[in-house]
């Protein structure tokens, strides 16, 4: 495991049921309200991906960097034959596994703590994704390709913008925590899908990131 996955575990491990907070609103009021302004485009990238999974019934999804599960249990729900979830954070594989079993969707859902590059599925996905990964990755291209090589469809991923006011304010933050995170501008994007070797791909400015489909 290298530095980077390492400090990246670290990082997730600790901030796993913040995390989770954001999206079960299990703050206050005050703080709800504030995740409503300053994260909308984590909502809006939420419903972009599952839009964009479709058609969902009877396919199989692989859900890199899962974290706390949100999206692979929506795919299940809407009956995803199969949806496989993988994180190199323990922590959040375990909250994935709870999530799971408390709504019956284990014999849907497998949770697997590894990274990527490492994992070496037996069969390949109709659909993969990547959402809230690409900002903690230094060289994303080896990624890109992977989730090329598992896909028979599409690949579905979301990249924080450069240059906007919020790059700066996270650059610091997340610094200050000993997390690096990374920003996209849309020429380098073009340029890594091209690279990556998907056919063709389409991107949408989604508040203050790019989610892409690469189509296989």
């Amino acid at each position: 495991m290298s530095n980077e996955i390492q400090a990246q575990r670290a990082f997730w491990n600790s901030e796993a049921d913040a995390f989770q907070s954001i999206y079960t609103h299990r703050k206050s009021k005050f703080f709800n309200t504030l995740d409503q302004i300053f994260r909308k485009d984590m909502y809006e990238r939420y419903q972009f991906t599952i839009a964009n999974c479709e058609p969902i019934k009877g396919r199989t999804f692989l859900d890199v960097g899962c974290g706390n599960a949100l999206y692979s249990l929506e795919l299940a729900r809407k009956g995803a034959a199969k949806v496989v979830g993988i994180d190199i954070s323990e922590v959040m594989i375990g909250l994935c596994k709870k999530s799971s079993d408390a709504e019956n969707l284990s014999d849907r859902c497998t949770f697997i703590q590894t990274d990527l590059l490492e994992y070496n599925p037996e069969k390949k996905f109709d659909v993969s994704f990547g959402i809230g990964l690409f900002d903690y990755i230094s060289n994303p291209l080896p990624v890109l390709k992977k989730m090329r090589e598992v896909s028979t469809d599409k690949a579905i991923m979301a990249f924080p913008r450069l240059w906007t006011w919020r790059a700066p304010v996270r650059k610091v933050r997340l610094t200050i925590k000993g997390c690096d995170v990374y920003f996209y501008s849309a020429a380098r994007i073009n340029q890594l899908m091209k690279d990556a070797g998907f056919s063709r791909h389409e991107l949408t400015k989604v508040g203050k990131l790019y989610c892409v489909i690469g189509y296989v």
